[in-house]
């Protein structure tokens, strides 16, 4: 992998229990929380299956890049229930403790998205956002689904 944080950025699950874990990388903090959110949309159904037709802006604020990470999914999480909407593109910038972020999506459209299940909260258990020596950061925590 590149020395200098320029890997490419990707999202992968993780095995936890009855509930899953979502993990987002990239060469940059805010492209690992990106991924990450593809990766939550990912437990519900395909993410290229969802089409960028609405946005929303979404606002969250932490010291701890943790506990930012915790608050940025739950409220996708929250979005998503609230508005019965799947978000598909994301946006992510941050000023000082406050993550300002816009999202596109649409609403879920059952025979096309195929619903898995549906994400109830982010938890503490295996919450972790860190970079690496080589650049590379990491975002990840386990949804109860």
């Amino acid at each position: 992998m590149p020395q200098d944080g320029s890997a490419a950025a990707r999202w992968e699950h993780f095995r936890h229990g009855a509930d899953i874990g979502i993990r987002g990388t990239g060469g940059s903090k805010l492209q690992a929380f990106e991924q990450a959110a593809l990766a939550l949309t990912a437990v519900v159904t395909e993410p290229e299956t969802v089409r960028a037709v609405h946005g929303i802006e979404i606002r969250c604020s932490s010291n701890d890049d943790e506990f930012l990470f915790l608050d940025w999914i739950n409220a996708l999480i929250y979005e998503m229930a609230t508005r019965g909407m799947l978000f598909g593109r994301f946006h992510l910038a941050q000023d000082g403790a406050t993550l300002h972020a816009s999202v596109w999506g649409e609403p879920v459209d059952v025979a096309r998205h195929c619903p898995a299940v549906e994400p109830k909260g982010a938890t503490l258990t295996e919450l972790k956002v860190k970079r690496s020596d080589k650049g590379i950061w990491t975002a990840q925590c386990v949804v109860d689904v």
